[in-house]
């Protein structure tokens, strides 16, 4: 395993005056999945690269997607072969990357009587995606009948269940994806910077020859020079392509995604579940430690793209979804623990309801050379960054002779990675138990380092051993977020609590227990005043109530 690289926001100043004094062949707008596969990619490469993020790292679309690395089953119905293809062979390279992050994960398919996958279709549908994405031993599909898929999952419906489909995905946590893979990509030389908003880009010659940012810690502007500028700012990338008067012909379409948390107890699945919904739709319940999470619904947005909000609709019509799925478990509003809203940014078709829109991603270059990257899907983002990066690659030939060597992420495993195979991430988990059950931690806490932070957990053992907090939980997540803050550029309680550990989402009962602790690190650290950590607070426990069920408008 790589040895961690600092990557602190302590470092602030250095870090921007480095980026203001080198000229970069590459910068990249966006610190999502996309643009932390690019930026990976092209420091492999060799090139000189900058990354700049207007908000957190991962603070789009990449921490609220449905988690999975996956092969995208239903693309075969709109028979989009090669989307299949592609992303169905990515998941075991991205699992081999990370087998600590990304999890194996068998998914049962239920056929129900009226459902809208029969049998035989099933049967067939699922050994060309095993052919398409080249599935091989236990990992292949298996067909069920009605006894054997009960005995999987007793709470499918006895009366309309036909049977089931048995086949394997991978689990992830994006946001953790994203922050690894911007890590790996510093030790390749990369700089990148979270809470840097683009505002302007210069130009020579009507070429693009860098960028201004506007640093939202400091409140400074500061200017980047740079041959090539790619932007993967998901959700924004039109936004960019206005600013650089270049929006037109293709354009995104936004839709919207929700996701609601329960307690396990309350939809306790004993493994995940693909379900079909009455209007068609495909519904995906999955569990996950102390809670099981549902998603996702498929509609369009045209509101603010800073602010993508849960509503009572989206939560009525899971709910129900589950509840026609699960006869014995009947959820109610008030149910839900938590919940994530996020947005797909797919290029526009004319004619196509928002569910028939392409998942492919798509690349456009403007006549000042910015070149804007839409689309796409979290499983196939390594492809996305090398077919990029060949772009790059070939146009750099073309206008200066110099010539890239070819993609080599296939083989760069991401920061926390120093297992051969998932049996060895299993055997660490045990190993971290031994360690740390006397302290009072389950299983499950040492399931949750290894699955956060792979072999890094080493690191926040060693600070969790010296910590003199009474509870160890507190000194646990102290340890944590002093990780956190030397080496995955925390800047916020933001930052920890939602994406970096994901508690907002799997583990919201314990933030008001850790909030003051953690509020008071941060305050030492960076020393803040007393006003700062107040506001900081005011936002946390607002973000406590945008994500459960207490902000729904019940009329």
């Amino acid at each position: 395993m790589k040895e961690n690289v600092p990557f602190s926001n302590l470092d602030r100043n250095k870090i921007i005056q480095n980026l203001t004094k080198t000229k970069f062949d590459l910068v990249i707008i966006g610190g999502g999945i996309t643009g932390g596969g690019i930026a990976l990619d092209a420091a492999a490469r060799g090139l000189k690269v900058a990354l700049l993020e207007k908000g957190d790292f991962a603070s789009g679309t990449s921490s609220k997607s449905t988690k999975l690395i996956h092969g995208g089953l239903r693309y075969l119905k709109q028979f989009d072969f090669w989307l299949v293809k592609e992303v169905g062979s990515e998941r075991a390279i991205v699992h081999k990357l990370a087998p600590h992050l990304v999890l194996p994960e068998k998914m049962l398919l239920p056929l129900i009587d009226g459902g809208s996958y029969g049998k035989w279709l099933t049967s067939i549908g699922l050994k060309v995606y095993d052919i398409l994405a080249q599935v091989s031993g236990d990992d292949k599909r298996k067909m069920l009948e009605k006894k054997e898929a009960l005995e999987l999952e007793p709470l499918l419906p006895k009366k309309k269940l036909k049977g089931a489909g048995y086949y394997a995905e991978y689990r992830t946590d994006d946001s953790r994806l994203t922050i690894e893979n911007i890590k790996t990509s510093l030790s390749y030389g990369a700089i990148a910077l979270n809470y840097a908003e683009v505002s302007a880009f210069d130009y020579t010659d009507n070429i693009i020859s860098g960028l201004h940012f506007k640093d939202f810690i400091s409140g400074h502007e500061f200017t980047i020079k740079s041959k090539y500028v790619i932007s993967a700012a998901g959700p924004w990338v039109d936004e960019l392509r206005s600013l650089n008067n270049s929006k037109k012909g293709k354009r995104l379409h936004l839709t919207k995604g929700v996701h609601l948390v329960f307690p396990h107890t309350k939809l306790p699945v004993k493994q995940s579940v693909y379900f079909d919904v009455p209007d068609g739709r495909m519904i995906f319940a999955i569990p996950r430690g102390k809670i099981t999470y549902v998603g996702t619904t498929d509609t369009n947005y045209d509101q603010d793209k800073d602010n993508v909000k849960l509503d009572l609709a989206d939560a009525l019509y899971l709910i129900a979804a589950v509840n026609n799925m699960f006869p014995k478990i009947q959820l109610e509003l008030d149910d839900i623990i938590s919940s994530w809203a996020g947005l797909r940014p797919l290029i526009h078709e004319e004619g196509k309801s928002t569910s028939e829109l392409s998942r492919k991603d798509e690349i456009f270059i403007s006549d000042t050379g910015l070149i804007s990257m839409a689309g796409g899907k979290l499983t196939g983002y390594r492809k996305m960054a090398e077919r990029v990066v060949n772009l790059l690659s070939k146009k750099m030939e073309e206008e200066e002779g110099i010539e890239l060597e070819e993609c080599t992420t296939v083989q760069i495993p991401l920061c926390g990675n120093d297992f051969k195979k998932s049996k060895h991430v299993k055997k660490y988990i045990s190993e971290i138990f031994q360690r740390i059950g006397a302290d009072a931690f389950t299983e499950y806490d040492a399931w949750y380092l290894v699955t956060t932070y792979g072999k890094q957990t080493e690191v926040i053992l060693e600070d969790y051993s010296i910590q003199k907090d009474k509870d160890p939980y507190i000194r646990m997540a102290k340890a944590e977020l002093h990780y956190g803050i030397n080496y995955e550029m925390i800047t916020t309680p933001m930052d920890f609590f939602i994406r970096r550990t994901g508690r907002l989402y799997f583990d919201i009962e314990s933030i008001p227990f850790l909030l003051d602790p953690i509020l008071g690190e941060f305050k030492s650290i960076f020393k803040l005043d007393d006003s700062q950590i107040q506001a900081w607070k005011e936002k946390m426990m607002q973000e406590l109530h945008e994500h459960s069920v207490f902000s729904l408008d019940r009329g």
